[in-house]
């Protein structure tokens, strides 16, 4: 059997997509509706597969429903930022408070201060805070930082990485060069330190994720990460660790598991619990160009550190305690041999990368270097749809990410379906 099966969903219809048309009509009428008013029905990439994304109507705990009644297990939680899963009462009590004062206001708000504190209290690095509306938004606020302090144009940042949607990480996420984008390999230090030596007295920073997200959890070898950080110092730029994702993976993320300490971070996600959110930490010298009493960069934002986001993020950074973040761990592990054997049973190609509470899978019996690279594009497909089809939602490229409040006995279900849905997918290989 070959390893590395291509193709699109377009080029055969199959049971799969014939039970998915079947079972998601009201989704498909939305979609039609939402193509012509947005450019391809969507404002988010990432939420988009073929032949259409699924309307969800509702969520509570593991699991949400579509606007067709169906019931699906959520093994993606909005692509890791939903870390206690959909409408975690005690953040939804604390924000129905708020709401009903006020959602927003140009002024400041007290809420902002607690979660600040949280931050600057569970990650060492990190003496003063800067909220954003999003991770893209801290990225281009870091670069800022960067930028001013260094009065270099231009960053260096890993093949296949992902810091947001800004142009210059954007082109890095699908290995192209930019204007102001250098690229290197990713745990490899050499690769880093050659760019830097042509280039360095033009990078302002150099961004890095501890574990690669968007490009299928590819964890960062110690080593290679403080090779990096050392790299940079000495080409005069700055260390920028992008815990967006990572931060879910222990209390004060991954650089302290490490023992690295980053000019400045990236946080998002998780701080948000459940509501849109960014945020740049870093020492106070350099988030000092903000001060107003000193002002080096005008920065701001309609909704920046509103009292909604600030009350959620605030409750889910304190509900996610190490026993929850370990029980995570234990059930992602659980979950990796689950479907590690399913596709043995039906002699499917197989490989995962997991790093803590997330996975990613592949149908090829080696992981890509990048998720970017995958040659696996049909069974990966089939095997998403039929997935829904049993009511197991994961994200169409692979990922899958565990909450707290997902159950061992969830686990268990989840493994099921996703035998089932292999079963599919091994039926329909000629």
């Amino acid at each position: 059997m070959s390893t590395a099966i291509t193709g699109s969903l377009h080029d055969s219809p199959n049971g799969i997509i014939a039970s998915y048309l079947k079972r998601t009509r009201r989704s498909a009428e939305i979609y039609a509706r939402a193509c012509k008013l947005m450019p391809g029905g969507t404002s988010r990439q990432a939420s988009f597969w073929e032949p259409y994304p699924l309307t969800i109507d509702r969520g509570k705990g593991a699991r949400f429903h579509d606007i067709d009644g169906h019931s699906y297990l959520d093994l993606i939680n909005n692509y890791t930022a939903m870390v206690h899963g959909h409408a975690y009462p005690a953040i939804v009590a604390a924000t129905q408070q708020q709401i009903a004062k006020g959602t927003a206001w140009a002024a400041a708000n007290e809420p902002q201060n607690r979660l600040a504190e949280l931050i600057v209290d569970r990650i060492p690095a990190i003496e003063q805070v800067r909220f954003t509306n999003s991770g893209s938004e801290a990225g281009a606020l870091a670069f800022t930082i960067a930028r001013l302090i260094t009065g270099r144009t231009k960053l260096l940042m890993a093949r296949y990485g992902y810091h947001g949607s800004p142009l210059e990480f954007e082109v890095g996420s699908f290995g192209k060069e930019g204007p102001v984008t250098h690229l290197a390999t990713y745990n490899d230090v050499s690769d880093f330190e050659a760019v830097l030596d042509q280039h360095g007295h033009d990078i302002a920073a150099v961004f890095l994720e501890p574990v690669l997200g968007a490009s299928g959890i590819i964890e960062g070898n110690p080593d290679f990460l403080h090779g990096v950080r050392a790299a940079a110092h000495k080409a005069g730029a700055l260390f920028v660790l992008d815990e967006v994702l990572t931060l879910r993976f222990n209390s004060g993320g991954c650089q302290t598991v490490i023992g690295i300490e980053p000019d400045l971070t990236m946080l998002g996600k998780i701080i948000g619990g459940g509501f849109p959110v960014g945020a740049v930490g870093g020492r106070a010298d350099m988030l000092h160009v903000f001060d107003p009493s000193d002002l080096q960069v005008f920065h701001t934002g309609t909704f920046n550190a509103n009292p909604v986001t600030m009350l959620a993020g605030e409750v889910s950074l304190r509900e996610l305690t190490p026993d929850r973040i370990a029980q995570m761990d234990r059930q992602c592990k659980t979950l990796q041999s689950g479907l590690i054997a399913a596709a043995s049973r039906h002699g499917l190609p197989f490989s995962t990368n997991r790093y803590g509470s997330c996975l990613n899978i592949y149908f090829s019996q080696s992981a890509p270097e990048s998720s970017v690279l995958r040659e696996d594009e049909m069974l990966m497909n089939n095997f998403h749809l039929a997935c829904i089809n049993h009511g197991l939602f994961i994200a169409h490229r692979g990922l899958i990410a565990m909450s707290t409040v997902t159950s061992d006995e969830d686990i268990t279900e989840a493994i099921e379906l996703a035998d089932m849905a292999m079963r599919d997918v091994a039926a329909e290989i000629t």
